[in-house]
């Protein structure tokens, strides 16, 4: 199967990991995800199993397209790293993505706050791997672009401090 990593990095402008990260991590997706282009907003979380701060634990983001797909949290190491297992999507992503894993690390940046990276890994179903890396690829960076970018500014209003950077 074909996969293909999409990044995005910037810094938050907060006083320790521990401030990004526990604002980062369970974030409500409305904030992060709010559409881009053909990639539709996710509008709410359903069948959420607990908290967002282990292994194991589950939930539903639901899509403004009516689609939804189940996440998993797969790695829970505070304030430094987090992962997740993104499955079963039923809106227009399931024609072409098997199923894709999110990682954010947290790192202290040298010129001060945090330097915070999101990985997205898609794992393409058989024979799409070219649509994912050529179209899905493209359109996903801009999307968690914005995204991260909401992130900061939420970790940065939590915490009370100044402005961010992202890519």
């Amino acid at each position: 199967m074909s996969v293909t990593t999409v990044t995005a990095s910037g810094t938050a402008a907060v006083d320790s990991l521990e401030a990004a990260f526990d604002v980062m991590t369970p974030i409500d997706l409305s904030l992060v995800f709010t559409g881009w282009g053909p990639l539709p907003a996710i509008t709410h979380v359903e069948e959420q199993s607990g908290p967002w701060d282990h292994v194991g634990v589950h939930r539903r983001p639901q899509f403004a397209d009516g689609g939804s797909a189940m996440e998993r949290m797969t790695h829970y190491l505070r304030p430094g790293y987090f992962a997740y297992e993104v499955t079963g999507f039923t809106n227009a992503l399931r024609l072409v993505v098997e199923r894709a894993r999110g990682e954010w690390t947290f790192i202290p940046d040298l010129d001060g706050g945090v330097a915070v990276r999101w990985s997205y890994h898609f794992t393409a179903k058989p024979g799409r791997g070219a649509l994912v890396r050529l179209l899905i690829g493209p359109m996903w960076k801009r999307y968690m672009r914005k995204g991260l970018a909401a992130s900061i500014r939420e970790a940065e209003q939590v915490a009370g401090l100044g402005t961010s950077s992202a890519d």
